[in-house]
């Protein structure tokens, strides 16, 4: 599916359970806040909150720690050991891994697998989970997973390496629906419309799936990996969409770095249920920016995932004894639009006093975003926004809708006021001024920007490399 609008299609009424009234009137603004309260509460209490390293699934194998270096020599002794216990001999494997948003040493770990693998196995593809991101050339992948472009065959021999391609219909085969009853109980009654779980067929013709992806606090599902590189990694719109606006309903701030299994976490584990091939996962704790292993975890993809989050929850939190005014967030040159570039917002969002202003610096960005091209018309604005005026906007990409607020964060919006929101956002890019005020966002010359001066300022934060760690209130 493109990034387009749906066309001919009928969203149903909003299916926002939350009173999507005025949000400033204090009753539906309470009851909103009551709401996501109990559904937190609800899946906290769930039996999957925090699966134990020795559940049902089987055994999770765990190496590091907490800001521990895992060496190269350790993690591939690991892997090798834990894949040999998998039964695998005469299958085929995807393997499905993070896309260059990620900080990873994939053709590390991309070595360690394939030399444990080749020779076991019937066949193998490296799938990369792009979600909705832009695919990658050859040079890109040849890059991305450690190879020379054109020579896959000389470092991966009998590997074959493959974009999700999100945006063909044929990439997809259905798996199962879930139910309306089904979203409402695993949403808290913020959703409740059935689901076409869909994903890349070339999971579906696998005997087995393996994940392999680090693990990082996350604005929609609370901490990144597991099964997220299935849903939305490798999956169809609808799922994607769903799961997406479900985070948004519940906003970025409330479930970015929760450790347990949020709504949006039981969310995908549901969809990834009707899965029929094993799914296992090499989930990782790594260095942002570095790609230094501090840990590695295996196992069921949902139990390596809990052990990893665990360790990144103490890895990739920081804690600030009080609220900043403002945040100058450097933007690594791994994030080329604001689509991806937004994190360096997500993650700092929670540390920035009311009234105050969070700064994306990232001179090499020039648009906001390579495959989403709407979102330049609908603009950057608060959940209530949307939720307000639903009849304008349930046509549009549920998914595009949610990056929209996790993007302009904390506000409220009324017929008769409009809309006000908690920051002001500004970006310091290449994208002209007049496309970044029409997206109703901040505008700044990066050029005229002093950055030792912004260092400087006793009110301002300055964070290189952000859009990985998440800075949060003590």
């Amino acid at each position: 599916m493109s990034g387009r609008e749906h066309e001919g299609v009928e969203r149903p009424a909003c299916p926002f359970i939350l009173t999507p009234a005025i949000a400033s009137d204090q009753r539906s603004s309470a009851l909103r806040a009551e709401n996501i309260r109990k559904t937190m509460k609800m899946v906290s209490s769930m039996a999957r909150v925090s699966p134990s390293p020795n559940g049902p699934d089987g055994d999770v194998g765990v190496i590091g720690g907490p800001h521990e270096r895992v060496a190269d020599a350790e993690a591939r002794a690991f892997i090798r050991a834990a894949l040999d216990r998998q039964a695998l001999d005469g299958r085929n494997v995807v393997v499905i891994v993070p896309d260059a948003t990620r900080s990873c040493p994939l053709p590390f770990l991309l070595s360690c697998v394939h030399e444990a693998l080749v020779e076991r196995v019937r066949g193998m593809t490296f799938l990369v989970a792009l979600g909705t991101h832009a695919p990658m050339s050859e040079s890109a992948l040849a890059a991305h997973l450690g190879y020379r472009p054109q020579e896959l065959d000389a470092t991966y021999p009998g590997v074959r390496v493959l974009n999700h391609e999100w945006w063909d219909p044929a990439t997809f085969v259905s798996v199962g629906t879930i139910s309306g009853s089904r979203l409402s109980e695993l949403s808290g009654g913020l959703l409740s419309e059935p689901v076409d779980v869909r994903i890349n067929r070339v999971v579906v013709d696998s005997d087995v799936a393996l994940i392999v992806g680090p693990v990082f606090p996350h604005e929609v599902v609370g901490f990144s990996g597991g099964n997220k590189y299935l849903f939305p990694g490798v999956a169809g719109q609808d799922i994607i969409d769903i799961s997406h606006w479900l985070g948004a309903l519940i906003t970025s701030a409330s479930i970015i770095g929760t450790r347990a299994v949020t709504p949006v976490r039981a969310l995908i584990d549901e969809a990834a249920s009707l899965i029929c091939a094993p799914k296992t996962a090499l989930c990782l704790v790594v260095g942002s920016g570095s790609g230094a292993l501090h840990a590695v975890t295996f196992g069921s993809s949902e139990h390596a995932w809990a052990a990893a989050a665990e360790i990144a929850a103490e890895t990739h939190v920081r804690y600030l004894d009080a609220p900043v005014k403002r945040v100058l967030s450097i933007i690594p040159p791994k994030y080329d639009d604001i689509w991806t570039a937004a994190k360096g917002f997500y993650k700092l969002e929670p540390v920035v006093a009311d009234g105050g202003e969070v700064i994306l610096y990232a001179p090499h960005v020039h648009r906001l975003s390579a495959m989403h091209p709407e979102i330049e018309r609908i603009g950057y604005h608060c959940r209530d926004y949307f939720v307000g005026q639903w009849d304008r906007f349930k046509h549009l990409h549920w998914g595009v809708l949610a990056h929209s607020t996790h993007l302009r964060g904390a506000g409220s919006w009324d017929a008769e006021t409009g809309e006000r929101c908690r920051l002001q956002v500004t970006l310091a890019t290449g994208i002209p001024e007049d496309v970044v005020q029409r997206a109703n966002l901040g505008y700044l010359d990066p050029s005229t920007m002093d950055l030792d001066t912004y260092a400087a300022d006793p009110d301002t934060l300055v964070v290189p490399n952000a859009g990985e760690v998440l800075f949060r209130l003590r």
